[in-house]
């Protein structure tokens, strides 16, 4: 069977199972630094969201952290299929999340200039943190994909 990049158990899996790592943590960093994020909820189902991404990326980049180091296979049909439902459930609300967070942000700072009138309300913040939790959806959406191929070939 040919290996696709990404794939569960690869070094490229585990590369991509940290950069989702990485920018849902610096999401969730950037957000929790802001001040009044919590009067938003938006914000805080972006912080829910990127924790759950978080938690089901670090635990399979250290499932492909101990398929390398013991040589094991993970291209069993009913784990990929649990991965690939994982990635799916993540990647939907990964997205509704930061989408829905930008339609405030989008709303405060463009439509009704609420940012320019509250000095204290931390809108770049909020807007590096969406941006940070897209990257995070681009790289689900990658290995999401990545796993339904790998899916289809076990």
């Amino acid at each position: 069977m040919k290996e696709l990049l990404g794939s569960p158990g690869t070094v490229s899996g585990l590369l991509l199972r940290l950069g989702q790592c990485a920018f849902a943590a610096a999401s969730i960093g950037v957000m929790v630094s802001a001040n009044g994020f919590s009067s938003y909820t938006a914000f805080c189902y972006l912080i829910a969201s990127m924790g759950l991404q978080l938690l089901w990326s670090f635990g399979l980049a250290c499932l492909d952290i101990y398929a390398l180091r013991r040589k094991k296979d993970l291209q069993n049909p009913v784990l990929v299929s649990l991965f690939v439902v994982g990635d799916w459930v993540t990647a939907m609300l990964s997205l509704a999340a930061a989408c829905s967070s930008a339609g405030v942000v989008v709303l405060y700072a463009r439509d009704l200039e609420f940012c320019k009138a509250q000095e204290n309300l931390p809108c770049r913040r909020f807007e590096i943190s969406i941006l940070l939790a897209l990257g995070t959806w681009l790289v689900i959406a990658i290995s999401s994909h990545v796993m339904f191929w790998t899916l289809a070939s076990v």
